[in-house]
């Protein structure tokens, strides 16, 4: 049986390891957004964001794993504040309201969102993980899932709730605006897509 000598060392560095290793993806996330916020996402590379937080290259990956991951995170960061309005916000995006008001509310504030971060969202769906393995998009997934179940769409809910959470997706809404839409017919055509898909699956 090891000496109690052998087992007090232990005890305390991992706390502090995890400690340090929090701090670093702080650094260096804040640094990738001070990237994205100069120079575009294009200039997120492991070497620049590193010489950027001031830590080594190899410090990242053991944070992110790889440029996508970092990105993903990026991406979640970016994300919270919609996130924390839509689940505990005011209504009509949080809870409070009816549930057709808040959906039309979530579509409304995603096309936002993208007019400020629609570079590092259109990034992310061409990593190799892609725009679907991106923790945000599920949790989107989940709320319209529910938001259609409270207002009685029970058939093919998984289909329908891809169908919308993919209309908001940065690539579609890039085509759209490339196309020369604006973001206020896109909230309309929005707008119309839901009650139109609601009124059609209501009996």
């Amino acid at each position: 049986m090891p000496t109690p000598s052998r087992l007090l060392p232990v005890a305390g560095p991992p706390t502090r390891v995890r400690r340090d290793a929090a701090a670093n993806s702080d650094r260096i996330l804040c640094a990738a957004v001070e990237l994205v916020q100069s120079e575009g996402v294009d200039a997120i590379t492991m070497d620049r964001v590193a010489e950027r937080a001031g830590v080594g290259k190899g410090t990242v990956f053991r944070a992110f794993g790889s440029r996508s991951g970092l990105l993903a995170a990026l991406t979640d960061e970016t994300e919270r504040d919609f996130q924390r309005g839509m689940l505990q916000g005011a209504p009509p995006l949080g809870p409070g309201a009816a549930p057709l008001d808040r959906l039309l509310a979530f579509g409304e504030g995603r096309l936002r969102l993208h007019a400020v971060h629609g570079q590092l969202f259109r990034e992310i769906a061409r990593t190799p993980t892609g725009k679907y393995d991106v923790p945000a998009r599920q949790v989107s997934m989940t709320h319209v899932r529910m938001l259609l179940r409270q207002l009685g769409v029970d058939a093919h809910l998984e289909v329908l709730s891809e169908a919308l959470v993919g209309t908001l997706d940065a690539d579609v809404v890039s085509q759209l605006l490339e196309r020369g839409l604006s973001e206020a017919e896109l909230i309309a055509g929005w707008r119309d897509l839901v009650l139109r898909l609601v009124g059609g699956c209501r009996p």
